[in-house]
């Protein structure tokens, strides 16, 4: 009965290599070296421990045989067998980490098709086939809890990301729990803003507005090519300048000197003397259309931005052009100064935003989380943060590496402007008319306005193209495509209860891109 099974077993590559080896003391003639007997039991008995005892003390690869085996069984050699489990019964298994099939050329069974608990003996028989140092480390780790199998040798089960264990009655207060997603705060309460006058003189639309900064009085550019001062209190038109022989698209008052500047899609930069009404420097470079234009709050520097997707840095006393700053791949749009670095701001239509380094005339960061062209961006007052507007979002941002904060989503328009006041009431004006207003720290819009157009316009010519606050920041101005300036102020009457916060805690949903 031995001998059938071993003619099966692994016991027989056991003799057939011990054969082999054998052999080799066997000369070329066929006769024999001389070898006594007991230097090649000795060689053997080293070969057999060194080699292939791991393999006898593996079961019989016969499945489903169950046979007693012999205590004092030997091989063909004489050398005593050693056995897994004297004397006990050995449930014969093909042995594998996997348990379908458990082997290779099994068959799958009614048997192997479900993976069994092995038996104790049968789990010791394969532990003994592993390293001494791996059968240790099986042996000393802990047994998996709910009585869980596992293979010796094979690795611990990983736990999946983001699992959360809880056990017993200790899980509120467990290191594990989920943490709860961030919820936008409550906003601040602003009053609504209501329209109180309307301001009509230009003949095409109005494209740009900046306040004097003693308050007393406002200047608009247009697609009339004329540049006109109305008396901001009473909204009645004081002065017009001619001199672009385009459209007008950028006006500011310089609060260092009486001058006042602008910049057209005649390719022209101009300062007008107010005490004399006269353009006394003209500023030649651009090789476009002259998009918007900024000036430096301490120093007496123009920066302006253009449809050749440069920006020209200007010495505003001597006309000098100290830098020209390339980079954009497509027409730049608006353009910022400050005192605090970074010193310029770009919004491109090629989608990104620079900021730019004033002293080597280069950029420090491009920001590149738009998806549409940036027309607008407003630096906050208060705080060293600023905002940009794509009709993808409006996305505001952390000086000075432009850190993204947030999303401000829902004006889904084309964003042609944007201003901030030091309350935080953030305005957008796009270009199918409509405004919305928003807190500026959460991001709520807590108002949207769509003004009527002026009579005798198409529904069409309803578009913001500039807006901003006056100096008390008690007015709001809009320069708009019905070729009108709109006026409006907050509504003194209403309260927190009259205009409650239709605020909900809401997961606050912050995109990258």
């Amino acid at each position: 009965m031995v001998e059938e099974v071993q003619k099966h077993s692994v016991h027989t590559l056991v003799f057939r290599s011990l054969k082999r080896t054998h052999d080799m003391f066997v000369a070329d003639n066929g006769k024999p070296v001389p070898l006594d007997e007991e230097s090649h039991k000795r060689k053997m008995a080293i070969k057999l421990r060194n080699e292939y005892g791991p393999v006898l003390h593996m079961p019989t690869s016969k499945e489903n045989l169950k046979e007693k085996v012999p205590q004092n069984a030997s091989d063909s050699y004489g050398h005593k067998q050693y056995p897994a489990n004297q004397g006990q019964e050995v449930e014969y298994l093909v042995t594998g980490t996997h348990p379908y099939p458990p082997g290779p050329g099994v068959a799958l069974t009614a048997d192997t098709k479900i993976q069994r608990m092995p038996s104790e003996s049968a789990a010791q028989s394969l532990a003994v086939a592993l390293p001494a140092s791996q059968a240790r480390a099986d042996a000393n780790r802990p047994v998996p809890a709910g009585g869980e199998y596992r293979h010796p040798g094979a690795p611990d089960r990983v736990q999946p990301a983001g699992a959360v264990v809880i056990e017993g009655s200790n899980a509120k207060n467990s290191a594990l729990m989920a943490k709860k997603a961030p919820t936008m705060p409550k906003p601040q309460w602003h009053p609504p803003w209501k329209l109180y006058r309307v301001i009509s003189g230009h003949l095409g639309w109005v494209r740009c507005i900046a306040v004097e900064p003693g308050n007393q009085w406002f200047v608009t550019g247009s697609a009339d090519r004329t540049i006109k001062i109305w008396d901001l209190a009473s909204g009645k038109l004081k002065l017009s300048l001619t001199g672009h022989i385009s459209t007008v698209r950028g006006v500011i008052v310089s609060t260092r000197s009486p001058y006042l500047f602008s910049c057209g899609e005649d390719k022209q930069v101009k300062c007008w003397d107010l005490e004399y009404n006269k353009v006394i420097r003209h500023y030649h470079g651009h090789l476009s259309a002259v998009y918007g234009l900024d000036l430096h709050p301490t120093i007496d520097v123009l920066v302006t931005c253009s449809r050749d997707s440069t920006a020209r840095i200007w010495d505003v006393r001597t006309k000098a052009s100290v830098h020209t700053l390339s980079g954009h791949t497509n027409a730049v749009a608006t353009v910022r100064c400050q005192a605090a670095e970074p010193q310029i701001i770009t919004g491109s239509h090629d989608t990104t935003i620079r900021l730019w380094d004033l002293v080597a005339g280069k950029t420090r960061v491009t920001l590149t989380n738009h998806k549409k062209s940036v027309r607008a961006v407003v630096l906050h007052p208060r705080h060293y943060t600023f905002a940009s507007g794509s009709p993808d979002n409006i996305k505001q941002w952390k000086f000075p590496d432009g850190s993204f904060i947030q999303n401000l989503s829902g004006h889904n328009a084309i964003i042609n402007t944007l201003t901030v006041n030091s309350d935080g009431v953030l305005v957008s004006g796009a270009d199918n008319g409509t405004m919305h207003l928003w807190d500026w720290r959460t991001g709520y819009n807590f108002q949207r306005v769509h003004a009527a157009v002026q009579p005798g316009s198409l529904d069409s010519e309803s578009g913001i193209f500039a807006c901003a606050f006056d100096q008390s920041e008690s007015r709001l101005l809009t320069a708009e495509a019905d070729k009108t300036i709109k006026v409006y102020k907050e509504d003194d009457t209403a309260t927190e209860e009259t205009h409650p916060v239709s605020w909900k805690p809401e997961i606050i949903k912050r995109k990258r891109f």
